[in-house]
């Protein structure tokens, strides 16, 4: 499994139905509400034979409230 991170900016008011949007899809692992730039980080985690990239768009962005997001992809925990 090869675990990412996503930023997400939500539309104005939308910040907590995005975060149990994310809950109820069961897609991430961990979702935090942030201060700053963005509204929401989100941990995910994929199969090594998943392409990160159709994730983010089929299963993240498409869900109501989102206005933009922006991907960490990580190498190594220490």
């Amino acid at each position: 499994m090869k675990p990412f991170f996503v930023l997400i900016k939500c539309q104005l008011g939308r910040a907590y139905d995005v975060a149990h949007a994310l809950a109820d899809a069961e897609i991430a692992s961990e979702v935090y509400s942030t201060a700053g730039d963005h509204d929401l980080i989100a941990k995910f985690y994929v199969e090594d034979s998943d392409d990160i990239g159709h994730f983010v768009n089929e299963r993240v962005q498409r869900i109501p409230g989102i206005q933009d997001t922006k991907t960490i992809i990580t190498f190594k925990a220490f």
